[in-house]
């Protein structure tokens, strides 16, 4: 059968990719659906066409997965934030640690490595502590408020339609952060609103207001708001933040991040204090974390525990070891594993994450965690000692090859990875295969209702 763009057809899901799009075969050719489980039957428009596989998008389900479940969420289906919430969360995590084997197998080209079941997240709603949401000047309406004229198109505050850069969904209520964040979020909306300067325009990139983040502290149950503006305007920012701060004891303060970059990054050229503190006081374990409105931090405290545990179990510590941590952040892996070893290095590129890293210390007492900026291409060579554990957390794209050769030079007895993507997880596994056997794997969900795992691997020096 040939498979035609804009075609309509009737497609039986059987499989599931990383990305959480559904699996369908036409005579042996690959159909990616999106919005569909294995065992679906639905109605789908092929939206892009190549020579080994097409792309399609759900317009029906004419015989639903038995795996299905109503979404809570009246945005799911259109916002690109949960892609899984029609799906059982018993079978995301299955698709999850499926799609970790898969991966190291496929793509590593490495058999017979123990993927143990996913650690399960306790809270699966309302789970993550920092959320982002975006200014418009053009709204995207839904379905059913499509033809309404009493809908404003001209300002959104919301998050994007998946894989598109300028169309924005006015948001209420995001289900995944506390509900006092919706309400917050609401708030903001009516201050901005009523301030008399234009949303930000993502096609025009003129305008004032550009994106509202909402930082949540787990320990405090207090609120940081990040306003990102276009320009500075010190008299409209604290109108809003007075009104905020009036509204909800429970926010600790406001700041204005400034940038003038076309760039649809929520963070500023420089921050601008408004109101109240600058930061919000986290605490994993026993550990107390200050964390600032760009500071990097795990997005689900509690998961965040489960996986530096993991860590903490992998590398075998017994109060003596030197242990090296790759792309340390602001220092939370050093800082949980401090009391276990003799002393660690914590290499990162971003210097205000260094900085905030020494803050943590201090603040936690601990004394035998240092911390060296730069590029790790480079400030790996200014370890002189070779290290008992090495830890890598590298970003989504994983280790730059120079990275892995220097790692291979340094030879430690043990290391630990930390991954946000299987494939680059399973990538960087191969490159260290002849030198290191993977002992075992374990998923922690960090992020229920989203295709995304985090996986934790040990490796062992052949």
């Amino acid at each position: 059968m040939t498979v035609k763009k804009k075609q309509e057809i009737e497609l039986d899901v059987t499989g599931i990719a990383f990305g959480g799009r559904g699996i369908a075969k036409i005579d042996g050719y690959t159909v990616f659906v999106d919005q569909s489980v294995p065992g679906d039957r639905v109605l789908a428009r092929i939206v892009k066409k190549k020579k080994s596989y097409a792309e399609a998008r759900t317009l029906q389900i004419i015989e639903p997965s038995a795996d299905r479940i109503e979404p809570p969420c009246r945005y799911a289906g259109w916002c690109g934030g949960c892609k899984w919430q029609f799906l059982q969360y018993g079978r995301q995590l299955e698709y999850k640690r499926r799609h970790v084997r898969e991966a190291v197998e496929h793509i590593g080209q490495i058999s017979g490595v123990p993927v143990h079941p996913v650690l399960p997240a306790d809270k699966i709603f309302g789970y993550r502590n920092k959320m982002e949401f975006s200014c418009s000047d053009r709204r995207w309406l839904l379905p059913e408020e499509l033809g309404r004229t009493d809908i404003p198109k001209d300002f959104a505050l919301g998050l994007h339609v998946p894989g598109t850069f300028d169309k924005i969904l006015d948001i209420d209520a995001c289900l995944l952060q506390p509900e006092k964040g919706n309400r917050i979020l609401n708030d903001v909306r009516d201050r901005i609103r009523a301030s008399g300067l234009a949303p930000y325009g993502l096609r025009t990139h003129e305008g004032f207001w550009r994106f509202v983040m909402l930082r949540h502290s787990v320990a405090e149950d207090r609120w940081l708001v990040n306003l990102v503006t276009a320009a500075e305007d010190r008299g409209a920012l604290a109108a809003v933040a007075g009104y905020l701060m009036e509204a909800h004891d429970d926010i600790a303060g406001v700041v204005n991040n400034v940038t003038a970059k076309k760039a649809a990054v929520a963070a500023g050229e420089y921050e601008v204090p408004v109101s109240g503190r600058a930061f919000v006081q986290e605490q994993l374990g026993e550990f107390v974390f200050e964390v600032s409105a760009n500071s990097f931090f795990q997005t689900n405290t509690a998961q965040a525990e489960k996986l530096y545990d993991t860590v903490r179990r992998y590398a075998q510590l017994s109060g003596s070891e030197s242990v090296v941590d790759l792309y340390t952040g602001t220092g939370t892996i050093p800082i949980w594993l401090s009391a276990d070893a003799g002393r660690i290095t914590g290499l990162e590129i971003v210097e205000s994450a260094v900085a905030d890293a020494g803050k943590n210390c201090e603040k936690n007492q601990i004394t035998n965690c240092r911390f060296v900026a730069g590029d790790i291409r480079q400030s790996i060579s200014q370890i002189e000692h070779r290290p008992d554990v090495m830890i890598i957390d590298p970003p989504r794209a994983g280790m730059h090859k120079d990275v892995v050769k220097s790692v291979l030079d340094m030879a430690p007895e043990k290391m630990v990875y930390v991954s946000c993507n299987p494939a680059t997880l399973a990538r960087d596994l191969s490159l260290m295969a002849e030198t290191y056997h993977v002992a075992e794997i374990q998923p922690v969900d960090m992020f229920p209702h989203t295709f995304h795992i985090e996986a934790v691997a040990r490796l062992v020096r052949k």
